[in-house]
């Protein structure tokens, strides 16, 4: 939704599992509200086996866990942070109004800021990529064939409408989430896990598939809601995937306070919290109210900024950062600017190639769009240089591919050497630049060459195949972004148009948009694949060959691949760290060879802008967003 780099919809400290899932593209309606719901994780958590003593309070997945038995708070928190005061936030992604307050079924688009609502039985900490501690759990055990995962439900756990939670509210809560009534990406995702077993009324035991270390994590992190949410009077039932505005309950720490004709919410802190004392939360949640006002377009949301109507502006817009973030208030102190250190990985985002279309079959066709995108022009006059080009899927952690394949990659690549690019097995390939003495005009004749290779020629004023078909595709995007992104769209499009190759810009509303998206009809669009530290099953999603024909899922690239799913295969399956890293490298090698988005770019800060009087801890996590940071962890340092 930039200039400079796509939003990604903040997570809250709470899930950091499902979050993979549910956020996979930058914009997509089930997991832009869903993201706000499974908030805490831009990691995900596989466990090591850990039994019982008196209470299993945490698993890791390589290793254990970084904070002891009886800590006090996590590190990064403000134990005695003040609490009070309302928070008003705007848009924290594209969507300007909403209708349901379901985050969990695919159609409509959720209340920004609903995952306040919910707990999971595990939650995650913020300076860790692989552990998760008790929540609504307060006992976990792991069974030693690894074919099943048992959690015993604090006692102290209760639901907003006082109830306590139980096993059979799990249950159905897992039950729901697989079944056809919720957005599929949740089937595939809980695929391994069988069931869910009431053992007992506070006790409930999740079986696998197989033995993957990823998955007790997978059912910790499962959002939980009350088995009495959508129950009429009567005792029947709204089906859940036609739940609206039945406010949901849940286990978290806030409430519908009240709503506005889907343009505004406000959530009141529960008087009647039951997590406050739990070291997971303290310092945490700290406004009495959080206000969301969702605005028109991005011109509106932040000239409102200016004028004072919200507190916190979290800035993707590098232009906007440096010229349009300015004024007396930032003169005057009123408004501050403050970029945050973040240790994310970036994830990917650039021009997807629907490789349902035809017209990108060709891998060389795709690498010469690569080579017409003139990133450093781009960075210099669009974005102040304040970004780096995207090189790999992973890129900013340990899982990105460098130098030559080690035996433990080579040994997942070679049964398929015959089906994929030569290059995989070299060194990565550099994305294109124009610093002297290389230039854009030597990359499109790169890209002229490529092209004719793939048996298009220039005749007739166009590009044309041998049928005299020419080279026409269509960039589509929603009205929510279109006027930051158009400035990037035009050098593209013209660089592409001396090659002979049309481009053309269509806008949709948002709803509109997100429906193509869903039914995979669009030739290219814009998408940010979210921030992972450690790879999962959201992978299979993102990239496997089942996902690619079914509407609604996170592959969105339309990838069919043998290769690419035995990769997926072992990288789920990793029971050590070092074949999780071999696994990832190799699916980095193959997806960056394919060609299949053309990069963009990323930076290595939040950019910030608040008002005077709101504070933070002074311990900054590793692994978060900005927008989930502040409404968990920050405070009015004066009455408000």
């Amino acid at each position: 939704m930039t200039t400079g780099m796509r939003r990604v919809e903040a997570p809250r400290p709470a899930w950091r599992i499902v979050i993979r899932l549910l956020s996979r593209v930058r914009c997509k309606a089930l997991p832009r509200a869903a993201l706000a719901v499974c908030a805490g994780s831009l990691i995900a958590m596989s466990p090591v086996t850990v039994r019982h003593a008196h209470a299993a309070y945490a698993i890791a997945q390589y290793g254990n866990p970084k904070y002891p038995p009886h800590f006090r708070h996590f590190d990064y928190v403000n134990p005695d942070a003040p609490r009070g005061g309302t928070l008003v936030l705007a848009n924290p992604d594209r969507s300007t109004s909403f209708d349901k307050f379901n985050p969990f079924t695919l159609r409509g688009s959720a209340a920004p800021g609903i995952g306040l609502l919910f707990e999971s039985l595990t939650t995650g900490s913020a300076d860790e990529v692989a552990s998760a501690y008790g929540l609504l759990a307060d006992d976990i055990d792991i069974a030693p064939d690894g074919l099943s995962t048992t959690f015993h439900i604090n006692p102290r756990a209760r639901f907003s409408n006082g109830d306590p939670v139980t096993a059979e509210d799990v249950k159905f809560s897992f039950d729901t989430l697989k079944s056809p009534q919720a957005a599929p990406q949740f089937a595939a995702y809980f695929a391994e896990i069988t069931r869910a077993v009431i053992v007992d009324p506070a006790t409930v035991r999740f079986e696998f598939k197989q033995h993957n270390r990823e998955l007790p994590l997978l059912a910790g992190g499962m959002p939980v809601f009350s088995r009495k949410w959508g129950m009429k009077p009567g005792g029947s039932r709204t089906p859940f995937d036609q739940l609206a505005f039945e406010k949901p309950i849940g286990s978290g720490p806030y409430l519908i306070e009240g709503y506005d004709n889907g343009r505004t919410i406000t959530y009141k802190r529960d008087p009647n919290y039951w997590g406050d004392k739990l070291p997971v939360r303290v310092g945490m949640y700290n406004f009495e109210r959080i206000n969301y006002k969702l605005y028109s377009d991005a011109t509106a949301r932040l000239e409102a900024f200016k004028a004072g109507e919200y507190d916190a502006l979290v800035e993707y817009v590098a232009r906007n950062w440096v010229r349009r973030d300015v004024g007396k208030k930032f003169d005057s102190g009123e408004l501050i600017k403050r970029e945050f250190a973040q240790h994310n990985g970036t994830g990917m985002q650039g021009f997807i190639l629907n490789q349902r279309r035809p017209l990108f079959s060709d891998v060389r066709v795709r690498k010469a769009l690569d080579l017409a995108l003139d990133f450093q022009w781009l960075n210099r006059q669009l974005f102040y240089n304040q970004y780096r080009r995207i090189d790999s899927y992973f890129v900013n952690t340990d899982l990105q591919a460098k130098g030559l394949p080690s035996p433990g990659e080579l040994k997942l690549l070679e049964p398929w050497r015959a089906q994929i690019e030569p290059g995989v097995f070299g060194a990565p390939p550099q994305q294109p630049h124009t610093d002297p003495p290389r230039s854009l005009r030597a990359n499109l004749l790169e890209a002229r060459a490529l092209l004719a290779q793939a048996g298009w020629t220039y005749r007739d004023g166009a590009l044309r195949n041998a049928k005299g078909e020419p080279f026409v595709f269509e960039i589509l995007d929603d009205s929510g972004s279109s006027a930051t992104f158009d400035p990037v769209y035009a050098p593209y499009i013209r660089n592409l148009q001396k090659l002979g190759i049309e481009a053309r810009t269509r806008t949709a509303d948002f709803a509109v948009y997100q429906k193509r998206l869903d039914a995979f009809d669009f030739d290219v669009t814009t998408i940010r694949f979210p921030d992972v530290q450690v790879p999962g099953a959201d992978m299979i999603d993102r990239f496997g060959s089942k996902a690619a024909d079914e509407p609604g899922s996170g592959n969105l690239i339309g990838l069919r691949s043998p290769a690419i799913d035995a990769i997926l295969r072992a990288l789920v399956g990793a029971q050590t760290r070092e074949q999780l890293v071999d696994a990832v490298h190799a699916l980095d090698r193959v997806l960056i060879n394919g060609y299949y988005m053309v990069p963009h770019w990323y930076s290595a800060t939040h950019r910030v802008a608040f008002k005077q009087g709101l504070a933070w801890p002074k311990t900054l996590p590793l692994y978060y967003t900005a927008e989930g940071w502040i409404t968990s962890m920050w405070w009015f340092a004066q009455p408000h």
